[in-house]
């Protein structure tokens, strides 16, 4: 029995739906940025397109019967192509770019700063100390810089956040360098070299943060000149879409406008 043009179309709403919902969930925990709301106004205009597909193909046929209904389509159809060209091209330098590197001990950690609520590190602040802590308890001789400011709503500096957490779990706090005046990457990895100059560190920089974080991390890096290796931390899953969009966005704007 032949299938309605609803019925077909029933897959991808339910898809775009779900796609929605997990660019959402992030909300209900207080997180919010551009890959969020981008993701989930993409996801969720899709969803009823395709759940109400029989206004949508009218709506598309009255475009297209237009002059100028008919440029407009081609342009929207365009620029979807480029951006979507673009996504995945991105996505898979990030999927390469999050593997691990194997750093040696003839290294100095930087762990990259995130989100401190209430004195405590946040949910993905905490993997990147963790996945810190198991690096440099497994290389006694290697030193640390934890980077990052402290924000308007942040009780404590991320640096300091992360120190304490480090030296509670048994690091030395003599092996833990904070640098406390950035706010984004590239201030990051700017000031964190200067420390590192200023304090006679091992200038082969090994950087942990998380994965998809890692791609726009190493190219402002080689912008410095800085030879660095990587670590990543795992990502929560129901994290990860509103991170990798926002990533996606991040990116472009590192290359275009050459910032963090």
């Amino acid at each position: 029995m032949p299938q309605s043009a609803e019925q077909v179309m029933l897959l991808p709403a339910l898809l775009f739906l779900a796609l929605f919902i997990l660019f959402i969930l992030p909300f209900f925990r207080g997180i919010f940025n551009l890959g969020g709301f981008f993701g989930a106004a993409v996801s969720g205009t899709l969803s009823v397109a395709f759940f109400l597909w029989e206004k949508t193909s009218r709506l598309l046929n009255s475009l297209w019967d237009n002059p100028g209904g008919r440029l407009l389509l081609f342009a929207a159809a365009v620029l979807a192509c480029i951006f979507a060209v673009y996504a995945v091209v991105v996505s898979v330098l990030m999927i390469r770019a999050a593997g691990n590197s194997s750093p040696d001990e003839n290294t100095t950690l930087v762990v990259l700063g995130c989100k401190v609520k209430n004195g405590r590190p946040s949910r993905m602040l905490a993997r990147r100390i963790s996945t810190a802590n198991s690096f440099l308890s497994a290389h006694s001789n290697v030193k640390a810089v934890v980077s990052g400011g402290k924000g308007d709503d942040e009780a404590i500096s991320e640096a300091q956040c992360m120190r304490d957490v480090l030296a509670a779990r048994g690091i030395s706090p003599d092996r833990i360098y904070m640098e406390e005046r950035s706010v984004n990457t590239a201030q990051n990895l700017s000031f964190t070299m200067q420390l590192i100059r200023k304090c006679g560190l091992c200038e082969n920089i090994t950087i942990v943060t998380d994965g998809y974080h890692q791609l726009r991390a190493s190219i402002i890096a080689k912008r410095h000149g800085i030879n660095s290796r990587r670590i990543s931390a795992v990502t929560s899953w129901w994290l990860l879409p509103t991170y990798w969009v926002r990533e996606w966005l991040a990116v472009a704007c590192c290359i275009l406008r050459k910032g963090d």
